[in-house]
């Protein structure tokens, strides 16, 4: 679609509240505050005025509101970067792209990883991967939940790398970003895609991050094979997440997979009690929350981490939202009480909920802008079959439930009904980008812990 994003700005944030946060005073206070600075290269810099309201959108709203830029720009999956006041600088005209920049947060360092029962593999793996790149464990493919360090592990390697081996090119990028650089290079390329290979195959260290979202079987998947190789033949460093090991990513070809487990694989674990209290006691130090004027009691770190179990991000957003009301209010001696009341809509929304059929309709209804009744009626017009086929999909791939209790659920009188809308969109998933982006961000919706 065509969207003028930085004229559109006032009312997209409008419509993001309308979706995504319905509590007025979260967006009067959080969203209606951010200036878009520029939009580059398929990039949104968002500036945040002040250091407070930058750590609250980067806990809460970042990955929202990303997830709703994409929604609405279905071609091009943008990117959304929160900054703080100042260090904004405009990127245009467009520069080259070098390997050793990128839109990493110097705070994720191997010194501020907190390590655990939990990690601990990982971490030392990592570690030795910054130290001598490509000489024990090639490739490093790390995996486990959303939240759970994998990021600022390759954030780490990247860091050391670039103060400890600055004559060494390193590149992160996220799979979502290795996918629009090969499409805008094939796209803008008269020498097909030499300029993506330049990019990606001259460099010492590849670090991509979830690797699961790289199109199915299709071009970026081919292309990414062959930068494996020819980074691997060449003695180079790859470091690769995802959220499931190599053997559940069923949409990769056996060939890339028996490629992932050559090197090391190490699976990272939610957090320990033990691990999620040093964890917030680390996250309160670097930030300045504990010192002669401002106090936070054990007992506030004790149902944080009681309360939040399986993700780090979540954790220490609980823990920048309580700092940040208090600073609001003025209140510099965090208590028990007053943390209940600030995280009782947090906690309670992070709470995961039940994923049914009846959930998924809704959901699926509500992004294309349909009811819940055109779903369930007998009209097979392309506007509504398709959404239609995507539910049964979603239904079938996400619950446990029969064809029989889909086709109940869509009012459909036939299971095989069913099948065949289920049969039709992991047909078309496979080769259709803009579907594969679109039940993406779904389940995003569906299951957005």
């Amino acid at each position: 679609m065509s969207l003028d994003i930085y004229n559109e700005w006032d009312n997209l944030k409008d419509r993001y509240h309308k979706e995504y946060v319905q509590n007025e005073i979260s967006y009067q206070t959080w969203i209606t505050p951010l200036v878009l600075k520029e939009v580059s290269d398929y990039v949104l810099y968002v500036e945040a005025p002040d250091d407070t309201i930058y750590e609250i959108v980067m806990a809460k709203y970042q990955f929202s509101l990303q997830t709703f830029i994409r929604e609405i720009t279905e071609d091009i999956n943008y990117k959304v970067v929160i900054l703080k006041k100042g260090e904004y600088e405009s990127k245009s005209p467009k520069e080259d792209i070098k390997p050793t920049t990128g839109n990493i947060n110097k705070k994720y360092t191997f010194d501020t990883f907190v390590k655990g029962d939990n990690n601990s593999l990982a971490f030392n793996a990592a570690l030795s991967v910054a130290e001598n790149p490509a000489t024990q464990y090639n490739p490093l493919f790390l995996y486990g939940n959303s939240g759970l360090g994998k990021t600022h592990l390759m954030y780490s390697i990247k860091n050391y790398i670039n103060e400890y081996r600055p004559e060494l090119k390193v590149l992160y990028v996220t799979s979502e970003e290795f996918t629009t650089d090969l499409i805008e290079s094939i796209r803008l390329s008269k020498d097909s895609n030499k300029g993506f290979r330049e990019k990606y195959r001259t460099i010492d260290i590849l670090l991509i991050d979830d690797i699961q979202f790289i199109l199915n079987k299709g071009t970026s998947q081919e292309e990414f094979f062959h930068t494996f190789n020819a980074l691997y033949t060449s003695g180079k460093q790859i470091v690769i997440s995802s959220d499931k090991p190599p053997k559940e990513l069923t949409a990769f070809d056996d060939r890339m997979i028996s490629r992932f487990e050559q090197g090391l694989t190490v699976d990272i674990q939610p957090p320990t009690y033990e691990t999620r209290m040093a964890i917030l006691k680390n996250k309160a130090e670097l930030e300045g929350y504990q010192n002669s004027m401002f106090h936070i009691s054990d007992e506030v770190f004790d149902y944080i981490a009681t309360h939040i179990k399986s993700n780090i991000r979540e954790l220490e957003g609980a823990l920048t939202k309580i700092v940040a009301y208090s600073k609001l209010a003025k209140n510099n001696n965090i208590e028990l009480e007053f943390a209940k009341t600030v995280l009782q809509e947090f906690i309670s929304s992070n709470s995961k909920r039940e994923i049914t059929p009846e959930l998924i309709v809704d959901i699926v209804a509500s992004h294309f802008n349909l009811t819940v009744e055109e779903l369930y009626s007998a009209d097979k017009s392309k506007r509504l079959a398709r959404p239609r086929f995507i539910a049964m999909y979603l239904c079938k791939t996400m619950t446990d439930v029969s064809y029989s209790s889909i086709a109940n659920a869509l009012h459909r009188k036939d299971h095989t009904t069913v099948i065949n809308g289920v049969k039709n969109i992991t047909n078309d998933i496979q080769t259709d980008p803009n579907l594969a982006s679109t039940i993406n961000i779904l389940k995003k919706k569906i299951s957005p812990v």
